[in-house]
C-alpha cells in the first residue's frame, strides 16, 4: 500500500483527536497521558493543537494517510522545555493494521520528525523516551539509529515503572554527546 507521509494541517483537529485517542486506547502506557484525559479535552484545545503541529516554528506533527485519506499513523517532534538544546521525537503511533509493513511507515514517520526537527531547530541533540515494558518498540526505535543514553526517569502515569531515553546519535553528526 502506499502512504501519504506529511505535516498535519491547522484545521484537522478532528482527525488528530480520533488518532490520539485511538492510540491511548492501543497503548495506554506509551504515551504520557490517559485517554479518559485526552478524551475530555475540550474542542478547542484538540484545536490548539492541531494548530501547534501544523504551523509552529519548532514543534510539528506528521500523519500518515492512505490513498482514500483514512490517517494510519503519527509522530511529532518537539522542544524539551527542561533539557536545552534538546528536541524530543514523540507521540509515534502506527493502527495495528498497518504496523510492520515493508513500506516502513514508522520509520518514514519518525524520519520526518527527524528531519523537520534537524533543519528547523538549533537543537543539538535528539532524544525519545520509551517504556520499559514496551520492548517492540525500543527494539525499533534501535533499529533505525537510536541508542541508550543511560537516562531513566520515572513513567509520568506510573512513577514505579520507568522511561528509557535513547538519543540519536546521527541528529548532529557534527556534535558528539
Amino acid at each position: 500500500m502506499t502512504y501519504v507521509v506529511r505535516r498535519t494541517e491547522p484545521g484537522e483537529w478532528q482527525q488528530l483527536r480520533a488518532l490520539r485517542l485511538e492510540a491511548l486506547r492501543d497503548s495506554p502506557t506509551a504515551f504520557g497521558t490517559t485517554y479518559a484525559d485526552a478524551a475530555a479535552l475540550a474542542d478547542e484545545a484538540w484545536q490548539q493543537q492541531a494548530e501547534q503541529g501544523a504551523s509552529s516554528p519548532s514543534t510539528a506533527t506528521f500523519i500518515a494517510a492512505t490513498p482514500d485519506g483514512r490517517w494510519v499513523g503519527m509522530a511529532g517532534s518537539a522542544p524539551v522545555e527542561v533539557v536545552p538544546e534538546t528536541f524530543c521525537i514523540q507521540g509515534v503511533y502506527v493502527t495495528p493494521a498497518h504496523r510492520g509493513r515493508a513500506a516502513g511507515l514508522a520509520a518514514r514517520l519518525v524520519d520526518a520528525a527527524i528531519a523537520r526537527a534537524r533543519d528547523n531547530t538549533d537543537a543539538s541533540w535528539l532524544t525519545l523516551g520509551v517504556h520499559e515494558d514496551n520492548g517492540r518498540a525500543q527494539a525499533f526505535y534501535r533499529r533505525i539509529g537510536f541508542t541508550d543514553t543511560g537516562k531513566v526517569v520515572p513513567c509520568r502515569l506510573d512513577p514505579s515503572r520507568k522511561i528509557t531515553i535513547l538519543g540519536y546519535e546521527r541528529f548532529r553528526l557534527t556534535t558528539a554527546r
